[in-house]
């Protein structure tokens, strides 16, 4: 059976609204101005740590004394109980996803996102049971851009790489995929920059072209 991956933020899911609230929930708490999103959007993409990471030093000299790790734990404190809040789905996520399934695709999440959020995420907007597998940022040892992230995500899927396509927004989705054998889609919806989509075999510019364009990349 022919396996789909997707990525979470910014290709599922246009998470940036709750993931900018939440940063700038953070920051405040340190006495420093919120961001917004296009600088939010940019520091998407390497998991909950890096996003702190990055919000944390674009305030500047100030924040150098903070424990990221702390900072880490508290953003997710924070983010938790509104992760979807006023994020949404794509628009025609749920048909893409049930054609998809029509079609006999399997379908799997693979996202540095922490999966217990990944999977609240998911149920809250009622497609959890459609995905066969979901491989968070914590699920394994490593996370994209490692292959063993997506490798871990196909087998647990009950997918083979050469049978599956792995569609993100990132560069690390394309790094993940290149190093795992498995085609990659670029999401131009999503979060990225032209540059991340090196390495792809394909481009869609949006989710609706998800079936078509996999298909043509692994067709039955």
């Amino acid at each position: 059976m022919r396996l789909a991956v997707f990525d979470l933020d910014g290709t599922l899911v246009n998470s940036l609204p709750d993931l900018t609230d939440s940063a700038g929930l953070l920051l405040a708490e340190h006495g420093f101005p919120a961001l917004s999103e296009p600088q939010v959007r940019s520091m998407i993409g390497d998991g909950v740590a890096a996003l702190v990471q990055r919000a944390l030093d674009s305030a500047g000299p100030g924040a150098a004394g903070i424990d990221r790790k702390i900072a880490t734990e508290r953003f997710m404190e924070i983010y938790s109980p509104r992760v979807t809040l006023k994020s949404r789905l794509f628009p025609g996520t749920k048909d893409v996803l049930l054609r998809l399934r029509a079609e006999n695709w399997r379908l799997a999440v693979c996202t540095n996102k922490p999966v217990a959020a990944a999977r609240d995420i998911l149920r809250t907007f009622g497609i959890l049971e459609d995905f066969a597998a979901i491989g968070g940022g914590d699920s394994f040892p490593t996370r994209k851009p490692d292959a063993g992230h997506l490798l871990g995500t196909i087998e647990a899927a009950g997918g083979l790489p050469r049978q599956s396509v792995m569609i993100g927004d990132h560069a690390n989705d394309m790094l993940a995929g290149r190093h795992a054998g498995v085609r990659s889609i670029y999401a131009e919806w999503g979060y990225g920059v032209p540059g991340y989509a090196e390495g792809a075999a394909a481009v869609a510019a949006s989710i609706a072209e998800v079936p078509d364009v996999a298909d043509r990349l692994l067709p039955t």
